[in-house]
């Protein structure tokens, strides 16, 4: 079985963000997301891998947080 594409609110809820948060990773960090219609949708283990790979730990320039190096 596929697994399911999740919501903006599920991928919030899931990383323990706000939506808008969210919605500024897709914009400045590239967060693993598809947009279909006018709604994005993930795949939890894209975003985890994501996650794992260092993504999140990424200031809008691209380059690693201060909390990164320690």
């Amino acid at each position: 079985m596929p697994e399911p594409w999740v919501s903006v609110d599920e991928v919030a809820s899931h990383l323990g963000e706000a939506k808008d948060s969210v919605y500024r990773s897709i914009e400045q960090k590239s967060l693993p997301a598809k947009r279909i219609g006018r709604l994005w949708k993930f795949r939890l283990s894209e975003l985890d891998e994501w996650v794992h790979a260092g993504g999140a730990c990424q200031d809008e320039a691209g380059k690693e947080t201060d909390e990164d190096s320690e």
